[in-house]
């Protein structure tokens, strides 16, 4: 058992402990040593010197990863290998003596681990080549992401590493193991103008180490270092061991070595690096006021800078923006107004939203035939939006109401009467009915009356035996009065359901749907569970009057009790009769209406899968903001109603940051189900205009362009992610493969793999103003 975390320690079993390639440097055998991640380097050196027969004293054990000497192990170190950055399958180095040949040469950026600070270096040069205020940015009003080193810093600066001529921000970084998410996301925030410029100059004033939401600011560190080896190595790959070293301490569900979403780690890095980076020391508590009376422009404003009161740092300054969201009472038409802040728009593509169900409508006055009707309703929302959805496709009239239900083995097996019963619980391959009915008076009690069909069916490979008795096609179901009913009653409720079914041309020797040979006189094998007995053969003529053949049946389908004209039923809640088939019935009604019953949804395994039609990121966005109601498992407490309500819930833009991030939601989960959407979403390269969507007019440019795109390839299993990056300055976009940097062009960047995209608010000539003059007042 390991130990992992750093805010809540938790356990778990290391089923595949650490395998690292030792290297002999005298005479180059490799053998493999496996060690627990949390063991310790020390122990390392007493397995290796143990395995080798060479003296603890004499022996150097080398971070040899990409075959490079990266960093001497300290042999009396009790830090552990995972916190030593040592990786499953990497090289390390024994040398006897320090004694070592040419070929075991120094990474080209010496000792690495020396190169990783504890705090980031205090240079006095930006990223743009000016002076630096102190509070970290730039006295220059022009932006560039090209490092411009001046003479007094050549050579102390980490920044001018690259060989001259060289681009900064083309580095590649490897894979560590699975690490291709991690790789794609790092790399659209190293693309990041305003998080670049940022890292790139002196930020250690702004490191907070006492936030106990933070990392020690440790996070920030590894962040701040990494971003300046992309930067200032040329072309040369970057392996980021430190940086997933930390990332693994603070985030163990990113630890070891599977693949992960890159907009999950992005989330948390985001968050990680503004509480690292919080100027807020001590945060205040702010008691928020009653704010019903007031305007949105007022609320909003005051709820944000409570949120900057206790949240001030570079992250929350250009990624965090502001929405509005209103809840109503479907009960008392309670309206509640929040303003929360969100750093990402997480949205939906509109093809995930809806689900096609098809139900097949029966109706009690036999007005029309039996009616399969398909819809598209909310994938989460509830039986009310079939019912409308329904409602409308079949006409309803306003003093008629549905009575949906399950049919399973030709009976009911559920009725979905709770309106507010989620979607989620019928499923696709299920067989769903409604029942057109008259609505019942106020105040009267509804009682069910279900009828069932059995008897001789001629499609015998659809019917089941209910004991001896043969049930087949759909109940029919309606809606009666509590009081006494008779046989009469029954019967004409039966006749009005099928009469629609009535064939046209009808045997002249068929009379009141009954022939000279009942099902129980029938003589083959088939028919000896008759539902005749000698008790009803005695009163034939009696029964002659009624259309049918009914009996009375328990909820299980083991009794009968044959009905009668003049029988009287008390109806229960619901009551259960069974009416015979013969030869009679089947020659008068085709009862192929009643057999073929659709299921919801039919899917078509051996259809070829097609490429599903293109949509815009404007309708994923307003499919984001579109009203729905909450979840049966996320109800609202409405204060005034004292009760928790499935409120309609509406999503409005408030404010937008200047660096506006959208996730398209393509990975849906469900209990029975995982699945990947490879729609292609149409979204625009340059001038995304936000302007409609955003409720608040504050004079601020609404208009982006996009910069950085992270991409998924393949399916769940595992795929793998890229990025495609735009250098600001060059006005040139790079694809970003782990290690391998390409040019590329502009027109490839739109494709279905695109998963996680990065835009910049484009500044109008009237904010570039303003920000030159806050800049000079500033000064």
């Amino acid at each position: 058992m390991i130990c992992q975390g750093f805010f809540s320690k938790s356990y778990s079993v290391e089923v595949y402990p650490l395998c690292l390639m030792l290297t002999d440097g005298r005479d180059e055998s490799r053998n493999a040593i496996r060690l627990g991640k949390q063991a310790s380097v020390r122990e390392l050196y007493e397995k290796v010197c143990a395995m080798t027969g060479v003296a603890q004293e004499k022996a150097q054990i080398w971070d040899y990863f990409d075959k490079r000497k990266n960093g001497l192990l300290n042999p009396s170190s009790n830090k552990s290998l995972e916190e030593s950055r040592l990786q499953m399958d990497q090289d390390i180095l024994l040398e006897v003596d320090g004694s070592s040949s040419s070929q075991y040469a120094m990474s080209s950026a010496g000792n690495e681990l020396a190169l990783v600070p504890l705090e980031p270096s205090r240079s006095r040069v930006t990223i743009a080549g000016g002076p630096t205020l102190s509070n970290g940015h730039s006295t220059t009003s022009k932006f560039s992401l090209f490092p411009r080193i001046s003479s007094e810093d050549d050579g102390g600066d980490s920044l001018s590493i690259h060989r001259k001529g060289e681009k900064g921000g083309l580095a590649g970084l490897s894979n560590l193991g699975n690490t291709c998410f991690m790789n794609s996301a790092l790399q659209c925030l190293a693309h990041t103008p305003p998080i670049v410029e940022y890292f790139l100059q002196d930020y250690s004033d702004d490191i907070n180490r006492d936030n106990p939401l933070g990392m020690c600011g440790e996070l920030a560190i590894a962040f701040g270092d990494l971003l300046k080896k992309l930067w200032s190595s040329g072309r040369n790959a970057v392996a980021p061991r430190t940086f997933k070293t930390k990332l693994a301490r603070f985030a163990p569900q990113f630890s070891g070595y599977n693949q992960h979403d890159s907009q999950e780690l992005l989330a948390f890095l985001l968050d990680g690096l503004h509480e690292d980076l919080n100027k807020v020391k001590r945060k205040p508590y702010i008691e928020l006021k009653d704010s019903d009376s007031l305007p949105d422009d007022e609320v909003a404003e005051e709820l944000w800078n409570y949120h900057k009161a206790r949240n001030d740092s570079v992250i929350v300054n250009v990624c965090q923006g502001q929405y509005k969201s209103t809840l109503v009472c479907p009960v008392c038409g309670k309206i509640s107004i929040t303003f929360d802040p969100f750093m990402y728009l997480s949205v939906p593509l509109p093809s995930t939203l809806t689900r096609p169900m098809t139900v097949t409508v029966f109706y009690w006055d036999g007005s029309r035939l039996p009616m399969p009707y398909t819809v598209t309703v909310p994938k989460h929302g509830s039986c009310r939006d079939l019912i409308t959805a329904l409602g409308t496709a079949c006409c309803l009239a306003d003093n008629e109401s549905l009575l949906l239900a399950e049919v399973y083995d030709h009976k009911i097996f559920r009725y979905f009467e709770n309106h507010l019963e989620s979607l989620s619980a019928i499923k696709d391959d299920e067989h769903i009915v409604a029942y057109r009915l008259n609505q019942m008076p106020k105040g009267s009690t509804k009682a069910k009356l279900e009828i069932l069909h059995g008897g001789k069916e001629r499609a015998v490979q659809e019917s089941v035996r209910v004991r001896d008795v043969k049930v087949f096609g759909t109940p029919f179901v309606t809606y009666v009065n509590t009081e006494p009913l008779s046989g009469t009653d029954i019967d004409a409720v039966i006749s009005g359901f099928l009469s629609p079914l009535h064939r046209v041309h009808a045997p002249s020797n068929i009379q009141n749907g009954n022939d000279n040979s009942h099902f129980a006189d029938a003589p083959d094998d088939e028919t000896s569970g008759s539902l005749s007995s000698p008790d009803t053969e005695k009163d034939e003529a009696s029964d002659r009057e009624l259309s049918f053949r009914i009996f009375l049946t328990d909820e299980r389908g083991l009794n009968f009790k044959p009905l009668k004209s003049e029988s009287s039923v008390t109806p229960g809640i619901i009551t259960r009769v069974l009416v015979e088939w013969n030869e009679g019935e089947h020659e008068k009604y085709d009862s192929n209406y009643l057999t073929d019953l659709p299921e919801v949804h039919k899917t078509s395994f051996s259809a070829k899968k097609t490429r599903q039609e293109a949509i815009s990121l404007f309708s994923c966005l307003e499919a984001f903001l579109a009203e729905e109601p909450l979840g049966p498992d996320d109800m609202w407490f409405c204060p005034s109603c004292k009760e928790h309500r499935q409120a309609n819930k509406k999503l409005d833009l408030w404010k937008l940051p200047d660096i506006l991030v959208f996730h398209l939601k393509r990975f849906t989960y469900s209990r029975y189900l995982k699945n990947k959407i490879d729609t292609f979403v149409n979204f625009p390269i340059q001038d995304l205009d936000l302007r409609k969507y955003v409720k608040n007019n504050n004079g601020q440019s609404y208009v982006y362009e996009l910069y950085a795109v992270s991409n998924h390839y393949g399916g769940l299993g595992g795929g793998h992610y890229t990025a495609y990056a735009k250098l600001i300055d060059d006005n040139k976009w790079y694809h970003f493969d782990d290690s391998h940097v390409s040019s590329v062009n502009e027109s490839e960047i739109k494709n279905s793999a695109a998963y996680v995209l990065f835009y910049r608010r484009v500044r109008s000539e009237t904010d570039t103003q303003t920000a030159e003059m806050s800049s000079d007042m500033d000064l």
